[in-house]
């Protein structure tokens, strides 16, 4: 039988603030709009001051709704702004470097792409969060791999550390991943871009949390 899903929201900033004040106040209506477990601050070919003034408005609002707060990439400046932690990728700083810098409490997500083998590692290291992807063409980045829905079923049935899925996920294709075990979908443009007529980020927030509380998880089989 199909059992609950404990799936939650993950946002994914987009790639470039050119108006700080004004995607905060959008930030906040979107945090406002439903339940939003993680933010992660992703801006791409930007001078660090960028990063650290976008992460110094932010993190305030973040937290005054009870959201974790994650810088992309970059361990050093998620240590300077006080962050909660850090997303890193396989050609980042390693596992063991962000830990040493961020300390045992901080959260350090790790970029699996579509591998098991860079999974296992990760959570053997004692990555928080393992993250698969992607599993929809996205204009967000330029995605490396193709993830299936199987490798979420297959995480979630025999490992204790959460997964992420990441990659082109919006309101019309989520349910999947949430019926395949994903304990959190990472969204970026499918908030940020939902269109301003149909009620904006916030709506997109709302709808999202709608599909994962109507989706239960019935986990797909894998090959062992």
């Amino acid at each position: 039988m199909p059992s609950a899903s404990n799936c939650r929201l993950y946002l994914i900033t987009p790639p470039r603030l050119d108006d700080v004040a004004a995607f905060s106040r959008v930030f906040e209506a979107a945090l406002k709009a439903g339940d939003v477990a993680c933010v992660q601050l992703r801006l791409k070919d930007v001078p660090d001051d960028e990063v650290i003034e976008a992460a110094t408005a932010l993190i305030p609002i973040a937290h005054d709704y009870d959201v974790a707060f994650l810088i992309n990439d970059r361990p050093d400046i998620a240590k300077k702004v006080g962050a909660d932690g850090v997303h890193i990728g396989q050609d980042d700083a390693p596992y063991s470097e962000a830990r040493k810098l961020l300390g045992p409490d901080a959260i350090i997500g790790v970029t699996c792409h579509d591998s098991r083998h860079l999974a296992m590692k990760a959570g053997e290291q004692g990555a928080d969060y393992v993250a698969f992807g992607a599993f929809y063409d996205t204009a967000t980045k330029q995605a490396p791999t193709r993830a299936t829905p199987e490798i979420l079923s297959w995480w979630q049935q025999l490992f204790e550390v959460p997964c992420v899925a990441i990659g082109g996920i919006n309101v019309e294709n989520a349910a999947p991943l949430v019926a395949a075990g994903a304990d959190f979908l990472a969204v970026s443009s499918g908030v940020w871009s939902y269109p301003s007529d149909e009620g904006g980020p916030a709506q997109a927030v709302k709808a999202i949390n709608e599909v994962i509380a109507a989706t239960p998880m019935s986990l797909l089989e894998f090959d062992a």
